[in-house]
């Protein structure tokens, strides 16, 4: 039924189209009639170029994950509160650009950082071809600014991974064996109600194993946004298995950014994109050398531009 309503959709939005081009063609013909009607036609071209841009980037999203639901995970890298806030900074960035998009988020894990920002978090973005979007976002984001935290206003450069995956479901069998996941409880966080700190109703599982490859892999996934520790691990299991499917979609697609791009180590040289505030201002993403020097949209999560020259790489890698 969703692959149905994504067809769909991309079929009302072509007779959109095809309505504005008449009503285009009708305004040239009044305009050819001596009627003063530019204002009009440039409105409505306006508004053409527009439309045929989004439908251009939804058709884009062919692959056969892209119409699911996505799981963000943010993990800030070594320097303390720096790369927290940084951690915090992206998660708004993602959050906001959702809601541009009238998804809806919802937040499965947060932790607060010691000072400023987060320790870790994991999201949940519901709305059609999530994950094709998102996925462009996976990697290491660099961030160069002179630090707030830091008295002698020195510059500092802070890293943070963001790994997506689609949400799987019913349709894609993910077979774990039970003696390869640890179950922790902990406390949860946050709003939540009396039980909150009282009762060890969040979940955290860790998966040790071999993935296809013979790659050695450690996936952990937490919830702790239900009030019940058996819908939270029934939550933490779903994420799991979508980040390992995640993993193993990587490997038998064989695609250039390998596994280790995608979750490599938050440092020098790994970076994705890289987000300068200071001495000059530029969002640059590596991948595809699409930049911009409008920060401040970006961070407020103005990302078209960038998905779109990612989707646009991947659909020419495709076609050599």
């Amino acid at each position: 039924m969703r692959q149905l309503d994504h067809q769909k959709a991309l079929v009302d939005k072509w007779d959109e189209l095809d309505e504005l081009r008449e009503s285009i063609n009708v305004y040239l013909q009044f305009m050819d009639e001596g009627e003063d009607v530019k204002e009009e036609i440039s409105t409505e071209y306006d508004t053409f170029l527009s439309k045929l841009k989004d439908l251009e980037l939804q058709n884009m999203l062919s692959g056969e994950d892209d119409h699911r639901d996505a799981i963000v995970t943010f993990n800030p890298g070594a320097g303390g509160t720096e790369s927290q806030d940084w951690g915090d900074m992206l998660f708004r960035m993602i959050t906001r650009w959702a809601e541009k998009k009238d998804y809806k988020v919802n937040v499965v894990e947060y932790q607060d950082g010691d000072v400023a920002g987060m320790k870790s978090a994991t999201i949940e973005v519901t709305g059609n071809n999530a994950y094709g979007f998102l996925k462009s976002e996976s990697g290491t984001h660099r961030l160069v600014r002179i630090s707030p935290f830091d008295s002698n206003s020195r510059r500092h450069t802070s890293f943070c991974s963001v790994f997506v995956s689609p949400i799987i479901d019913d349709t894609i069998e993910i077979n774990l064996n039970d003696s390869d996941v640890e179950l922790q409880r902990f406390h949860a966080s946050g709003a939540g109600g009396q039980n909150v700190n009282k009762v060890e109703t969040g979940v955290r599982l860790i998966w040790t194993g071999q993935l296809s490859d013979g790659t050695e892999e450690r996936v952990v996934a937490e919830c702790q946004q239900e009030r019940s520790q058996l819908k939270n691990r029934e939550k933490a299991m779903t994420l799991l298995k979508s980040k390992i499917y995640e993993l193993e979609k990587n490997i038998k697609e064989r695609e250039k950014q390998k596994l280790e791009d995608s979750k490599s180590s938050n440092e020098w040289g790994s970076q994705i994109r890289s987000y300068v505030f200071h001495p000059y201002n530029m969002v640059k993403d590596h991948r595809t050398d699409h930049e911009t020097g409008d920060v401040q949209s970006v961070m407020d999560g103005d990302l078209d531009g960038f998905m779109k020259a990612f989707l646009m790489s991947r659909v020419a890698e495709q076609t050599i």
